[in-house]
């Protein structure tokens, strides 16, 4: 489908310029929020009528997201999450929850400005792209952590996750040589286990 552009569109062309586009793109993403119009004869003369409005129009939106990105542009954001010792969230932070942490803190950014290729679904700092305006793109941190003191850990640089390192193995030995701290009752144990072994011996011999 052939479709009048009447923004700049990352990939695509700029303001005024007719470019083909897939037919399911345009019919539910480009007309119906007004990025573009259906490239036919009525379609240009309007453009053509309306060109100066829409070009103040998109300096004035322009200006705008570039006054929000020097704002936040660099700027880190937590999203306190309940997670497992290994990192993994129980469930994960979308789009809608960076646009609530962003928004929280005083800055006003709408759900189709966080450029989010999958769902979060591990603690640390991920970088988060923003699309402010066609022509204004930034990036913020998201610190996603447990609590505010593990943000803080992990702004420094820690690991605050636990890994599996075989400790339990090292505690059930400990725990074992503790119940024979009484040298009198590993004695008599040691020698029970000696008569039992010597039976097994005559067993095996009849």
């Amino acid at each position: 489908m052939k479709v009048i552009l009447l923004e700049r569109i990352k990939r695509l062309g700029q303001m005024g310029d007719e470019v083909t586009v897939k037919p399911g793109f345009a019919r539910n993403y480009l007309l119906p929020v007004g990025k573009a119009l259906r490239a036919n004869k009525a379609n240009r003369t309007f453009f053509e009528t309306q060109r100066v409005q829409l070009e103040a129009r998109n300096l004035e939106a322009k200006t705008e997201a570039d006054a929000v990105a020097k704002k936040i542009d660099g700027k880190h954001f937590v999203a306190i999450r309940q997670a497992g010792d290994t990192g993994q969230l129980y469930g994960s932070v979308a789009t809608r929850d960076i646009t609530d942490v962003i928004t929280e803190n005083g800055y006003s950014i709408s759900r189709n400005q966080v450029m989010l290729d999958r769902p979060i679904k591990l603690l640390g700092l991920h970088d988060i792209r923003l699309s402010l305006h066609p022509e204004v793109e930034i990036k913020v941190i998201i610190n996603v952590a447990r609590t505010e003191e593990e943000a803080m850990r992990q702004e420094r640089g820690e690991d605050v996750t636990t890994m599996d390192d075989g400790d339990d193995d090292e505690n059930e030995v400990i725990a074992a040589e503790d119940i024979f701290e009484d040298d009198e009752f590993a004695e008599q144990a040691t020698a029970e286990l000696s008569d039992e072994e010597a039976g097994d011996e005559d067993a095996k011999d009849d």
